[in-house]
């Protein structure tokens, strides 16, 4: 995705929080000895106390959210209610575990609409297969801050001799909400919405997403509140929260070696090396995952609570 804006958190995020709690990290039935943990060792807990609130359930604490993200070219509106979003697209089975809580008061927030979409394993997105395969506007062309495949990526040589004029182009590197691209063909794998339970929850089943050139592995996400479901999908209200989930390097390595993962020829950005990714651990968006060491290919499960403050627009283009 095209996703050059500045970290999230050099931003406004007075009002942001995230609930982390106790013990968070959820274990999928049956996982015993050999199973792989993430997330929390990644985390800064000095980052962390920072902004710390109280509230909610007897251990669980609030904290401040820094994971507001730009929404990238590749969104397309929550017309997909559904659990699973596989489609029976190939990759490591994933469970996706999220709870969604109001910042201010840490009370779950029921009925809000959760969006996500990612890539397949193989780096491509649904609704833009043409130009996620490195094309105008895809992965490694104009949006996403990476040159695009087949163009030279050494500096250019010489000095030039005429100063730039006109204003400068808008939608690439740096342009805003990350430079929306209208989808170029009907394919809807891997994307989905649900509305979150009177406890805040919602699971989706999806796939372990692969990587493409200038961005480490992620899935985006949107919570929506006050709208409806209709015919159409989810409509009305107001977007209150934009971000992405990150995941810990450790068990990106592990994935690359089970097919299709292991056939890609992509250029892979690390998660230190990501532009979007603040480097702030589960605050900013890092999944707790469980799944066994050498069954990785079995599947796993990720976790994470976002706090969103409903009466707030983070549409993912105010960045």
């Amino acid at each position: 995705m095209t996703d050059t804006q500045e970290p999230a958190h050099k931003k406004d995020m007075t009002r942001r929080r995230m609930v982390i709690a106790s013990g968070a990290t959820v274990v999928a039935a049956g996982i015993g000895a050999g199973a792989v943990a993430t997330a929390s060792a990644d985390e800064d807990p000095a980052k962390a106390a920072r902004g710390k609130k109280s509230g909610g359930k007897k251990g669980e604490e609030c904290y401040r959210l820094t994971s507001e993200t730009t929404e990238g070219p590749y969104y397309i509106d929550a017309d997909k209610i559904r659990k699973d979003i596989t489609e029976d697209k190939e990759g490591i089975p994933l469970t996706l575990r999220l709870k969604v809580i109001d910042s201010d008061s840490c009370k779950p927030l029921a009925h809000a609409a959760v969006d996500i979409w990612h890539c397949d394993a193989l780096g491509i997105y649904s609704g833009y297969e043409a130009a996620s395969t490195g094309g105008p506007g895809g992965p490694g062309g104009p949006g996403d801050g990476t040159p695009p495949s087949g163009m030279p990526t050494d500096a250019p040589t010489g000095v030039p001799t005429d100063a730039p004029t006109g204003e400068p182009p808008s939608g690439g590197p740096g342009g805003g909400g990350g430079g929306h691209s209208e989808p170029t063909d009907d394919e809807r794998y891997l994307r989905g919405t649900q509305l979150t339970d009177k406890h805040g929850y919602v699971e989706f089943k999806t796939i372990f997403p692969g990587w493409y050139q200038g961005r480490c592995v992620h899935i985006h996400t949107k919570v929506h509140v006050g709208g409806k479901l209709t015919d159409a999908g989810y409509e009305g209200g107001h977007t209150c929260h934009t971000g992405q989930f990150f995941f810990a390097e450790s068990a990106v390595l592990d994935s690359a070696k089970i097919e299709p993962y292991s056939t890609s020829t992509t250029t892979r950005t690390t998660l230190t090396e990501d532009t979007i990714y603040d480097q702030s651990g589960v605050t900013g968006g890092l999944l707790k995952l469980s799944y066994r060491k050498h069954h990785m290919a079995r599947g796993v499960v990720a976790s994470i609570t976002m706090g969103v403050d409903p009466d707030e627009t983070h549409d993912g283009t105010d960045l």
